[in-house]
């Protein structure tokens, strides 16, 4: 079986580990019975070459139990980018390889739900875990908006993304995340709505700028440029910003300027959020 699904940005400036938009960055995965194990790659990840190390082939055993088959991978998502690849890959393979239950492994491999919700159903999407229950809603998103997609080089691993995150928040600061993800919902079901301060956060991106010395002038500079609201793609590297047709090439222009100034490789891209979510090509 031969499957696409997009990419995912999460988090979304406050709604950290419950929001998700599917972006039109895809994935495809192909699995088939063999004689024997066979890995490929194009893209992004095609170097990662060997099967007993392999996120893919791991997922593909487990669902088969046993490894006579060929999997074949072809990403244009960038590994360790705060762009979904990890849950994007888990749930094409899953599915691919036959499973009956990928947004379940996808949220195993991830540890949260949001990023393989995204990518399974598409769209703009709600999730959580609950007792080992997942719990998945899709949210209005208006066909106005793009998505101005800033990718440097420079990879940042979610789990030393992770290490910088205070143990503790005040209600305070709890509140104001709330009063955001509020904003943030309303905005992008009618972006005539949204607000710049829409994606203000206090619960990770304050801590996480120390990271990345590009972020915080790329989340300023885009905004001046005629984004509607602009955050973190998920735990970073890549930064979000919120536009639309007649504002996202002024907007990816200033990024891209940001980008040269801080001297730091990397591209933007100008996509759509896909609508669509997992196909079964």
């Amino acid at each position: 079986m031969r499957v696409r699904v997009p990419a995912s940005s999460a988090n979304l400036g406050p709604g950290f580990d419950a929001l998700a938009i599917a972006l039109d960055i895809p994935i495809e995965v192909s699995v088939e019975l063999a004689d024997e194990l066979s890995l490929s790659a194009e893209g992004f990840g095609s170097e990662l070459t060997d099967p007993p190390k392999h996120l893919g082939v791991a997922i593909a055993t487990e669902i088969l139990g046993h490894q006579n088959f060929t999997l074949h991978i072809k990403s244009s998502i960038p590994l360790a980018r705060g762009l979904g690849s990890s849950a994007a890959l888990a749930v094409a393979v899953a599915k691919a390889a036959g499973s009956l239950d990928p947004l379940a492994i996808g949220t195993r491999i991830d540890g949260h739900a949001e990023n393989a919700a995204a990518s399974l159903f598409g769209g703009f999407v709600t999730a959580s875990v609950e007792d080992g229950e997942i719990f998945v809603a899709s949210l209005p998103l208006d066909s106005a908006l793009r998505f101005v997609v800033v990718i440097p080089e420079r990879e940042l691993a979610t789990a030393d993304a992770r290490r910088v995150l205070p143990t503790t928040v005040s209600y305070h600061d709890a509140a104001f995340n709330l009063s955001r993800v509020a904003l943030l919902t309303a905005g992008l079901a009618d972006h005539t709505l949204l607000q710049a301060t829409a994606m203000d956060d206090r619960l990770h991106q304050p801590f996480r700028m120390g990271l990345l010395p590009f972020a915080a002038d790329v989340l300023r500079v885009t905004r001046e440029a005629g984004a509607l609201a602009s955050c973190w793609s998920g735990a970073g590297s890549t930064m979000l910003a919120v536009a639309t047709d007649a504002t996202a090439s002024a907007v990816a222009e200033a990024a891209r300027n940001v980008l040269n100034q801080h001297s730091e490789p990397g591209t933007v891209q100008i996509v759509e959020a896909d609508r669509r979510g997992l196909q079964v090509l």
